[in-house]
């Protein structure tokens, strides 16, 4: 039997700042764009940067974690699988779109005085807390 292989592996930074919603279910679902840029010199010897854009959804648990901490500009590593959904739209026109389904979020930013999020200032704070002898 042979079995085939979704998954998708980007580092990048992350474009607008991540969108949550809920499902009529009450499933947390987050959505953000990621944009991973390469470069590379042409026969002539000119720089080129060319950037692609990619759409992530994320549930549950992850989509919560998402939104509280990534924001535009953050460089994020995402992997998860493409996913294509259709639909025609209210003119009648068919449509897609692909786009990955995250199963794993690791932020790559360095924590830096100015690019604090609330969880690394709490934790600071608890540490002013402790007395060491």
């Amino acid at each position: 039997m042979t079995r085939g292989l979704n998954k998708v592996m980007i580092i990048g930074r992350v474009g607008r700042d991540p969108e949550m919603r809920y499902t009529p279910s009450g499933r947390p679902v987050t959505t953000f764009s990621v944009g991973t840029s390469r470069s590379w010199n042409t026969s002539d010897g000119e720089r080129r940067t060319e950037t692609e854009w990619f759409n992530v959804v994320s549930w549950s648990n992850l989509a919560e974690i998402c939104k509280q901490y990534l924001s535009k500009d953050q460089l994020v590593y995402i992997e998860g699988r493409l996913q294509t959904r259709h639909w025609e739209d209210q003119d009648g026109n068919k449509r897609s779109a692909t786009e990955i389904v995250a199963s794993e979020m690791i932020m790559l930013d360095d924590r830096r005085e100015g690019n604090k999020s609330d969880l690394e200032e709490e934790d600071e704070e608890d540490l002013d807390e402790i007395s060491f002898p």
